[in-house]
C-alpha cells in the first residue's frame, strides 16, 4: 500500500481482468449478444487495465481481443489480457476476428450512452448486417460489484483524502481565497498520487479534483448534477472555487474526490473560522442524522429508491424542504451515487430506482447536504461499501465540524 510516497505503477492483475470479462460474457449470453465492443476510456480501463486508443472486442465465448491503434506497445505492457494486437482502422476488424477463428457477430452491444454518433456509424459500416444494441446496462452491472482488489485501491484513495482533510485544518486562514485553498489541497493530493482527473459517465460531466468554496459561494447552483456548485473562476468552467476571500463565521466546504490508480472515493467535510451561526450548526447535526438513517437501512436486498425515500422523508420532517440537496429550484433527485472508476456509477440512491436493490460488493458515496442561499451550504459525505459483514465506511476522516481559531 502507498502512504507517503509512490513506489511503483500498479497494474490490474490478469486474474482480475479475466473475472470481469467472464462476468460480462455471462450477461451477454443471457441477452443473446454475440459480441460487445468496448471503446470508452473508463470501460477500457476496467476490462483491459489500459486506456490506449482502440477497442476491446469481447466475444460471448473465448478470449477478448484488445485492438489498439495507439500505442500497441504500451498497451501490451499495461494490460494483463492475452490478446493485444495493433490495428489501423475499424475496417481491419473482420480480418482480425477471422485470424482468431471468431465468426462475424450478428448481434453486437456497444456503449450507446457515450459513444459518438460518427464512431458508431463506422462500426455500422464494418458490420452492415448486424443488429446493434446498448451494452451499457450490462457493463454497469458488472462494474457495480467491487472485488476485494478494487476495495483495497479505494482504501488507498480514502487515505489520500484524509491527507487533504488534515492539510485543510493546517492551512485555512481568514483572507485566503477559495482558489488558494483549493490549490494547497490539490498539491497535497497530487503528491499522494492523485491522477488529477475525475471521470464521470454523464455527457459533459466535467470535473476536477473536487469543490472547495466558502460562505455564500458554496450555495451558488451550477450546471452540474450536484447539490453544490460554486461560482468557479470563470463562466468557461462555472463550478468550484473562485477568488472569494474566506471570512470568519461562514462554512468552508471541502468536497474532495480521492483518486488512486483509477479508483475514486468522495468525501465532504466542513470547516469554519471562529464559529458558525446556530442554523448552520443545527443543519450539520441534522445531515449527520440523515446519514445515520441511511446506515440503518443499507443492506442487501433493499431497493435504492427506498433508502432515498426514507432519508428524504427524514430531511423533510426536520424542516429542510426548501434546502435539502440544493436550494429550491435547484435541488437534485439523489442523495448518493455509486463510485469506482467513475463518480456516477451504480447504485444510485435516488428517486425512482425502486426496482434495483443493494448487493454485497457495491460501493457508493452518500452526501446529505443543506443549502441556504446567501449564507452557505452545510453537510457531510462519505464513501461506503457493502461487505459480507454489512455496511463499512471507506473514508475515515473525523466527522466533527472543524472550528478553527482566528
Amino acid at each position: 500500500m502507498r502512504k507517503d510516497t509512490l513506489v511503483a505503477m500498479r497494474l490490474t492483475p490478469a486474474t482480475e481482468l479475466e473475472y470481469r470479462y467472464r462476468k460480462l460474457q455471462e450477461q451477454m449470453a443471457a441477452d443473446g449478444l454475440d459480441a460487445v465492443i468496448v471503446a470508452q476510456n473508463a470501460d477500457l480501463f476496467y476490462f483491459t487495465g489500459s486506456v490506449q486508443s482502440g477497442s476491446l472486442y469481447v466475444p460471448v465465448q473465448g478470449q477478448p481481443i484488445y485492438m489498439v491503434r495507439r500505442d500497441a506497445g504500451r498497451a501490451r505492457m499495461e494490460s494483463g489480457l492475452k490478446e493485444v494486437v495493433p490495428f489501423g482502422s475499424v475496417r481491419d476488424i473482420p480480418a482480425i476476428l477471422a485470424t482468431y477463428g471468431y465468426p462475424e457477430p450478428g448481434r453486437i452491444g456497444m456503449e450507446l450512452d457515450v459513444v459518438p454518433v460518427t464512431f458508431f456509424e463506422r462500426y455500422l459500416g464494418v458490420f452492415p448486417t448486424a443488429v446493434f444494441c446498448d451494452a451499457t446496462p450490462h457493463i454497469r452491472r458488472v462494474r457495480m460489484i467491487k472485488s476485494h482488489y478494487e476495495i483495497h485501491v479505494m482504501m488507498d484513495a480514502a487515505d489520500q483524502v484524509d491527507k487533504v482533510y488534515r492539510r485543510a485544518k493546517e492551512v485555512i486562514r481568514e483572507g485566503m481565497t477559495d482558489i488558494e485553498l483549493a490549490a494547497e489541497l490539490e498539491y497535497v493530493a497530487r503528491k499522494a498520487g492523485h491522477l488529477g482527473l475525475i471521470r464521470m459517465r454523464v455527457f459533459n460531466g466535467e470535473m476536477f479534483m473536487g469543490h472547495t468554496y466558502s460562505g455564500a459561494d458554496s450555495a451558488v447552483p451550477t450546471y452540474t448534477d450536484t447539490p453544490l456548485g460554486g461560482m468557479g473562476a470563470s463562466p468557461a468552467f462555472g463550478q468550484g472555487a473562485s477568488f472569494k476571500p474566506i471570512g470568519r463565521n461562514e462554512p468552508i466546504i471541502v468536497d474532495f474526490a480521492g483518486s488512486v490508480d483509477g479508483y475514486l472515493v468522495d468525501q465532504t467535510r466542513v470547516f469554519a473560522i471562529q464559529g458558525l451561526f446556530d442554523r448552520l450548526r443545527r443543519a450539520y447535526d441534522d445531515m449527520l442524522r440523515v446519514q445515520e438513517r441511511m446506515m440503518e437501512l443499507a443492506a442487501p436486498g433493499v431497493p435504492w429508491g427506498h433508502i432515498y425515500d426514507e432519508c428524504l422523508a427524514l430531511a423533510l420532517e426536520l424542516g429542510y424542504g426548501d434546502s435539502f440537496m440544493g436550494a429550491r429550484g435547484s435541488q437534485v433527485s439523489f442523495i448518493g451515487h455509486g463510485l469506482g472508476i467513475e463518480i456516477d456509477e451504480y447504485p444510485f440512491i435516488a428517486r425512482g430506482f425502486s426496482d434495483m436493490v443493494l448487493e454485497t460488493g457495491m460501493a457508493f458515496a452518500f452526501e446529505p447536504k443543506a443549502v441556504f442561499p446567501g449564507e452557505g451550504a452545510i453537510g457531510i459525505e462519505n464513501t461506503f461499501y457493502l461487505s459480507n459483514d454489512g455496511l463499512k465506511r471507506l473514508t475515515h476522516s473525523s466527522e466533527e465540524l472543524v472550528i478553527l481559531p482566528l
